[in-house]
């Protein structure tokens, strides 16, 4: 007896690209770039190999290194020379991210997102104006409507400096209608919104709490951003960013979550996003330094695997070292 199906004749190394059914390419990919307004050099950081903060001075030179390996989108975070409890320095016309963004959209053809969130500007950490008591009552945290306005605020001086895109990362119920009004009040009905539709309380997030100096100094985030354990939840959140004015919809953290990457693609028309996390970076990093693992073929099936699940663009920090090889 002979078998009838044989998938293996489509296997071979002449056909195999002819049959591939998901591709992976630098222009899928967007490389987050972190500025740091306390520092006249670049800093390396610890816990994400290859990767640093740059002052303003190499905001721009860093950009264009991550052109040069052909991926054309960045995502901009910052690290801000003081912070306070309702985190000025993220709205600010100075701010470090709006002076970066004005060098980076004048002097470069790359396409910019800013990323709008209070935790890297706060005090506390906490992505918001948080209640009084907060330090010492655990259940209650960021004041989500006294929220929206900063978080608008931030939006507006992001794409006044210049920015393409904003990506509200805050969970803070009501963000996309507010930043997205503010955005056409201020004259940028052409700025679009990404939002961070589904993020949740992850552990995955550690280096990057490292790289952007935001982790919180009390509490933590399980009472805004969301629970591992809820799915369902995820059509709910993306929904409402959806009928708010969202342009697309992200997943944070990727892998973990591929099968809500996967619902998000089946309901929704918009451009799916997938966030492949720091924590994601640093853990194929450390396995391949054992010699545990290929860190180029790893993180290659990886982001593929993302793509596969149905995210059209990916937010990773392995863009630069696999856009060469794509």
């Amino acid at each position: 007896m002979h078998p009838t199906d044989r998938p293996r004749r489509l296997r071979t190394d002449g056909v195999r690209p002819l049959v591939s059914e998901t591709s992976l390419s630098a222009s899928d990919l967007v490389a987050p770039v972190f500025v740091d307004a306390t520092t006249d050099e670049r800093v390396p950081i610890e816990t994400m190999p290859g990767h640093e903060r740059v002052p303003v001075s190499e905001a721009v030179a860093r950009v264009e290194e991550v052109r040069e390996t052909g991926v054309e989108a960045v995502i901009v975070f910052g690290i801000p020379e003081s912070k306070d409890s309702e985190g000025t320095r993220a709205y600010a016309e100075d701010g470090v991210v709006q002076r970066a963004i004005r060098r980076i959209s004048a002097e470069t053809d790359a396409y910019v997102i800013g990323d709008v969130c209070l935790c890297e500007y706060t005090d506390h950490g906490h992505c918001g104006v948080i209640e009084e008591s907060a330090e010492t009552d655990p259940t209650l945290t960021v004041k989500n409507d006294e929220t929206l306005e900063l978080l608008a605020e931030t939006a507006v001086s992001q794409a006044d400096a210049g920015a393409d895109m904003v990506a509200p990362s805050a969970m803070t119920d009501g963000q996309v209608r507010a930043i997205r009004d503010a955005l056409d009040d201020a004259g940028h009905e052409a700025v679009a919104l990404m939002s961070y539709a589904v993020k949740y309380e992850s552990a995955f997030y550690g280096p990057f709490r490292d790289a952007a100096d935001g982790a919180p100094a009390f509490g933590d985030r399980r009472h805004y951003q969301m629970d591992p354990a809820n799915r369902r939840e995820a059509l709910r959140e993306a929904r409402i960013d959806a009928e708010e004015g969202a342009d697309v919809l992200m997943v944070k953290p990727g892998l973990p979550y591929l099968d809500v990457v996967g619902d998000l693609r089946r309901e929704f028309d918009h451009p799916i996003a997938a966030y492949n996390v720091s924590g994601e970076y640093a853990m194929l990093h450390a396995a391949a330094e054992k010699g545990w693992l290929d860190l180029e073929a790893t993180a290659h099936e990886s982001l593929l695997s993302l793509k596969r699940a149905g995210a059209d663009l990916i937010i990773t920090y392995f863009a630069e070292d696999l856009a060469e090889r794509l």
